[in-house]
């Protein structure tokens, strides 16, 4: 139709025009150009004619104004009465008359004898005009033809107090004068006239402009040829046309219309909406006025094509035209390929949304909301409830865990989320699983075996409109790891064996990516399942530090990051931090050989500086092991290490490219303390330094690992600060309350790294349950040793433990002297455990060894080990501390301890029990009594060892 429009304005309507001596436009021209001249001399004439009415008006109006001010002027009266009344008014009308802008005013007696005239000459004659109705009271105008020619006079009574008429005043003006005002306003009538006429002229110029560039300045017969070639084109074209009013109102519809939308024969100049033969879609359209550019509506059984376009664009009438074309067979093509491109669309979006994180739930919550509503009304994804948690899935359909529901409706019958469901083997979803073919179900209200499964949830599912089900398992690898159930309800038709192989293919794709899930979260479990059991599962007791810590693993898997508590001898407890470089398994499993390496150089009583060179050794060793392997060597990791003594309330630590801590005081206050750094481990080649603090009980030292502070969206110094003020201005809070604190205000929700945090409250051991002796370097000093001993521990409450601790205390003491060098010192500690503390200037180290049956000595060090829980040796810059542990009892009891005789003496029996074999009468009787060394016991040697285990 837009072609067929297009050819019909290329018609030369030039050619056509020239054939025209005057166009139609011409002809309107000339016509109001006429009619406008003869409405502007209508309007002159009718101009001059009010002008004269009006001018002869006012000069009544003003006649009968002066006639009665003079009537009622004050003196009149009086000089009526006077003798001669002449000679009184006349000077006063006269100069009346010119103020007042009146030709004359007279003043006449009852009987019209004038007193006063403009021409004196006229005193005394008789008034020409009419004066009856004013000696009746009235006030009377007129035009006569008088002294000074044609007037308009008025005349007035005059009365006395009585309200008798005595006379008459009578004012006027000529008529010539009148006329003269009428001439004064004709040049500016005639002027407006001929504006008017000007300004109406151009304005029908410029209308008949427009109506010529309308009609393309054709004359009557073209117009008429042209809407006849019009009319056969609307009519005898396969389109349909309609032209409706800016009020909803049809006004034209052609015959091709009027047989797609079967109107009837008098649609013309209905409502649009009386039409009872149109959709409401198309009557809603056909009213709202709006664009619309191929448009499918329906009409019965046709479909469509409708395009509409407004037409008061280009200045013509407000108003629509609609075209109209029947697309059905079209459409039907046009749908199928449109089906085709939504399903690759479909398709494309599940590559794009399915699989966008490593987690399982998450991944099967993703494939639901990708089907839903463009494939399905409801969708549910049953995973084995071992895919969960990383495992194989079972061979038969149960234990299966509903993991994802999405639709268009939140209250629709399904089982809900997280719900644990065993398939019966009637089931689709059984069959499926079993199988591994997908099962299509058109009508669920026939499907027996799905009834089966729960009676009466099916029927309100049925009752709810579900009626047809694509169960599709969801396979990787040979293996079905679950099913994914699709569910149409009353908004489609059934499913179709088109879209079965549709479902088929969004579920592989979601399939490979719920594999990877579950092949993740088994790996990350493991590992961290490793990292955990690798790590503290319970904090030891110790009396130093209330301690307080965290730790998470990464969310993407773990790393190794790890830490440690320590009780170390004379109730010092050691503190460490690491991370090792790296993330999985192999982070995880080199950070638990870290930590053991701790472990056991921490049972050598190391200072901080020494321990961390042997881990760096240690880390050395490591990456040349692993060079030549598959798994990328550590590369390095980092570590810091203290030991706090609570005796003398000062800490001592070292750190390995690790983090400074935070050391939060009692007012609250958090610094850094300025520790030296050293190289990560693993480098080589550079020492570590230590530093000492002091720090006042009820401090609290904060340790942590590079995930806590380190995050990409921000530099390690705002890291730093933001700890500070997590933990500033709380000093009485615990080390618990303080690790919360501080996770929830640096923490994201998700951490991209492993974290470590520990927090570490000091306490300071009582100055009374610390005693301390220096000893003179001679055997004699020994007795007196142990009375103090004794003494002290029965001030302590544990005298007890005296025998066996006096025991150990004379042993130590005489080593000290024998083979030690002063000075030589003794300190006593009351903890959790009684330590005996024995320092000298000698580095050499006692080893414990059997002593044979006829040797003299190497039976003393034998006993400490019996006697003690644990002993060993640590050395100092001073030279060495020698050291026992005894448990302290909570209550008096038997502690297992070899008591004395009554005369003090170790009986025979008591010996064996401590040598845990016989002696031999040699041994027995040596003579060494408790206050005397056993036997030989050390031999110089400077090479560090520490403790032995007992034998």
């Amino acid at each position: 139709m837009a072609n067929l429009l297009a050819r019909f304005r290329r018609i030369p309507l030039r050619s056509l025009a020239g054939k025209s001596p005057r166009s139609v436009a011409g002809q309107v021209f000339v016509l109001q150009v006429a009619l406008v001249v003869l409405l502007v001399l209508c309007a002159v004439f009718a101009l001059v004619l009010q002008s004269e009415r009006d001018t002869g008006e006012e000069a009544k109006r003003r006649s009968i104004a002066v006639a009665q001010t003079f009537a009622h002027a004050p003196g009149l009266q009086s000089a009526l009465q006077s003798p001669d009344p002449s000679k009184e008014l006349q000077p006063l009308t006269e100069e009346g008359r010119k103020t007042a802008g009146v030709d004359f005013i007279v003043v006449m007696n009852t009987k019209g004898i004038r007193y006063t005239h403009p021409i004196p000459s006229r005193i005394g004659k008789r008034f020409v005009g009419t004066i009856g109705p004013s000696l009746a009271g009235k006030v009377y105008t007129e035009s006569v033809h008088g002294p000074l020619g044609e007037e308009v006079q008025a005349t007035v009574p005059v009365r006395n107090d009585q309200g008798k008429v005595i006379a008459l005043v009578s004012a006027g003006l000529k008529v010539k004068n009148v006329a003269h005002e009428v001439d004064r306003q004709l040049p500016i009538i005639l002027a407006a006239g001929a504006g008017a006429l000007a300004l109406a002229t151009g304005v029908t110029a410029l209308v008949s402009k427009r109506l010529r560039r309308q009609t393309h300045s054709l004359g009557p017969a073209e117009m008429t040829r042209m809407y006849e070639h019009h009319d056969a084109v609307l009519h005898s074209v396969r389109e349909g046309v309609l032209i409706v009013s800016g009020d909803g109102r049809l006004l034209l519809a052609n015959d091709e219309a009027r047989r797609l939308l079967e109107l009837p024969a008098d649609a013309e100049g209905r409502r649009v909406k009386d039409l009872g033969t149109l959709e409401p879609e198309t009557t809603a359209l056909l009213v709202s006025g709006r664009e619309a550019t191929d448009e499918v509506h329906l009409s019965g059984e046709r479909l469509l094509a409708v395009n509409q376009r407004p037409t008061d664009k280009a200045g013509g009438p407000k108003g629509t035209v609609v075209t109209l074309r029947d697309s059905t067979e079209l459409q039907a093509v046009t749908g199928r390929a449109e089906v085709a491109r939504e399903r690759l669309k479909l398709l494309y979006d599940a590559g794009l949304r399915i699989g966008t994180t490593l987690d399982v739930a998450r991944t099967a919550d993703e494939l639901a909301r990708v089907a839903v509503p463009r494939f399905a009304d409801f969708v549910t994804v049953d995973l084995a409830d071992a895919v969960l948690h990383g495992e194989e899935p079972a061979a038969t359909a149960t234990d299966m865990r509903r993991t994802a529901v999405c639709g268009i409706r939140d209250d629709a019958p399904l089982y809900e989320k997280g719900r644990l469901i065993d398939f019966l083997p009637s089931t689709p979803q059984a069959r499926s699983y079993g199988t591994g073919r997908s099962s299509l179900v058109t009508d669920l209200s026939t499907a027996t075996g799905w009834h089966a499964q729960d009676p009466q949830r099916t029927r309100e599912i049925i009752d709810y409109g579900i009626h047809s089900l694509i169960a599709a398992p969801i396979q990787a690898r040979g293996v079905v790891l679950g099913m994914a159930n699709f569910w149409r309800g009353k908004r489609h038709e059934p499913f179709d064996e088109e879209e079965l192989s549709l479902a088929e293919e969004l579920v592989a794709r979601a399939a490979v990516s719920i594999d990877n899930a579950r092949r993740f979260a088994r790996e990350h479990a493991l590992a961290v399942t490793l990292q955990r059991s690798l790590l503290p599962r319970a904090l030891p007791e110790q009396s130093a530090l209330e301690v307080g810590y965290r730790y998470l693993p990464a969310q993407s898997g773990v790393s190794g990051d790890w830490f440690d508590v320590i009780p170390l001898p004379g109730s010092r407890v050691a503190l460490a931090v690491g991370d090792v470089v790296g993330h999985g398994l192999h982070a995880a499993a080199t950070m638990g050989r870290l930590r053991t390496a701790v472990h056991n150089f921490a049972t050598l009583d190391l200072p901080p500086d020494e321990l961390l060179s042997h881990l760096d050794d240690l880390v050395g060793r490591i990456d040349q092991d692993e060079a030549s392997g598959e798994p990328a060597g550590v590369v390095g990791a980092t570590c810091l290490y203290a030991i706090y003594d609570p005796v003398e309330r000062r800490c001592t630590m070292a750190r390995a490219g690790h983090l400074a801590p935070a050391l939060v005081h009692p007012d609250g206050s958090v610094t850094f303390p300025d520790l030296p750094t050293g190289p990560p481990l693993g480098l080589g080649g550079m020492p570590f330094q230590t530093a000492d603090l002091d720090i006042a009980e009820g401090a609290q030292l904060v340790l942590y690992t590079d995930g806590l502070i380190e995050d990409r969206r921000r530099d390690l110094d705002v890291g730093m600060e933001m700890l500070r003020e997590a933990l500033a201005g709380h000093p009485d809070r615990t080390p618990e309350e303080s690790c919360q604190a501080v996770l929830d205000e640096l923490l994201p929700a998700r951490p991209k790294d492993d974290v470590a945090l520990l927090i570490a409250r000091t306490r300071g051991l009582p100055a009374d349950h610390v005693a301390d002796w220096d000893v003179a370097q001679d055997p004699a000093a020994v007795s007196g040793m142990r009375l103090a001993l004794s003494d002290k521990l029965e001030e302590w409450g544990i005298a007890e433990l005296g025998f066996g601790m006096e025991l150990v205390l004379s042993e130590l003491i005489t080593n000290a002297i024998r083979y030690g060098s002063e000075p030589i010192h003794v300190r006593l500690i009351r903890d959790r455990t009684l330590t005996c503390e024995v320092s000298d200037g000698s580095s050499t180290s006692p080893h414990l060894r059997y002593a044979a049956t006829m040797d003299e000595g190497g039976r003393g060090l034998f006993l400490v080990s019996q006697m003690t829980e644990r002993w060993g040796t640590r050395y100092t810059p001073q030279g060495k501390v020698i050291w026992a542990e005894q448990s302290v009892p909570e209550a008096p009891g038997d502690f297992g301890l070899v008591r004395p005789d009554e005369d003090g003496s170790l009986s025979d029996e008591s010996l064996a029990a401590l040598a845990d074999e016989p002696l031999t009468e040699e041994a027995a009787c040596d003579g060494s009594g408790p206050g005397e060394p056993l036997a030989e016991d050390t031999a110089p040697d400077e090479q560090h060892g520490g403790s032995q285990a007992p034998v």
